[in-house]
């Protein structure tokens, strides 16, 4: 039978990652790189698994791939300390590597905010892929790759991302930062068309086309603050051009 290996990256996660931890329980293999977590992190994880890596955190993608290279499973299932795989994920993960059809799989990922799963703010992201094949890159929102075909499971994965209104506007702006650095390294610039049209389209994407709007206040509010994150970006890489970070 192939054999799974879960990858949770963690930094300061004492609040989530015990859960998330027990919801992947079934993988013949656990590994948690730490990126020198300061809370209970790493104390947690120890219950759960002996796998544990700490690597000072330089971006994301490298963050995965160097636990991906201590992974020994035929399959391998990237997990955040804020998500949780439900009992019919997990049962559907290991009849999909018994048979698989595919080289890798999308999962969906919709968002837990004010007390609801918002469905029409939902993501579909490869989260599960053969070891052999999986590789990271880009610095922020980094994409993972496999050489092959690419399917989708039925089943969600849960995401509890926003932990209240203030933690999800400082995320934003913290990936903000990143995203600029990223864009002033390619010399892109940021003018009144960054910074007016991107984010309310950004915002129409969300609310409109998504459907978040029949996830009411809730939508409404994710829709928000997702184009404010946008409009961060752009004002952030023309302080990068002024020097002013």
């Amino acid at each position: 039978m192939p054999a799974l290996t879960v990858i949770i990256p963690a930094f300061n996660e004492e609040s989530y990652i015990e859960d998330a931890l027990k919801s992947v329980a079934f993988a013949d293999e656990i590994i948690v790189v730490d990126s020198f977590s300061t809370d209970k992190t790493v104390n947690i994880a120890r219950q759960y698994t002996n796998n544990i890596l700490q690597r000072e955190f330089d971006n994301f993608s490298n963050q995965k791939n160097h636990a991906l290279s201590f992974a020994k499973g035929d399959w391998v299932l990237f997990v955040d300390a804020d998500e949780r795989v439900t009992h019919a994920l997990a049962e559907e993960i290991r009849e999909t590597i018994q048979n698989p059809k595919h080289q890798g799989y999308k999962i969906d990922f919709p968002h837990f905010y004010m007390n609801r799963f918002l469905y029409h703010h939902s993501d579909s992201v490869l989260r599960l892929v053969r070891r052999e094949e999986a590789q990271f890159s880009g610095s922020v929102h980094e994409k993972l790759s496999c050489n092959g075909s690419v399917g989708k499971l039925k089943n969600h994965m849960l995401h509890y991302t926003y932990k209240g209104l203030e933690a999800y506007i400082r995320k934003k702006e913290k990936y903000a930062w990143f995203q600029a650095e990223q864009l002033y390294k390619k010399g892109k610039k940021a003018g009144w068309f960054q910074l007016c049209f991107k984010p309310m389209y950004r915002f129409f994407s969300s609310y409109v086309l998504k459907g978040g709007f029949r996830d009411g206040v809730p939508g409404l509010t994710v829709a928000t603050v997702n184009a404010y994150g946008v409009f961060q970006r752009y004002v952030k890489l023309r302080l990068l051009y002024k020097n002013m970070k």
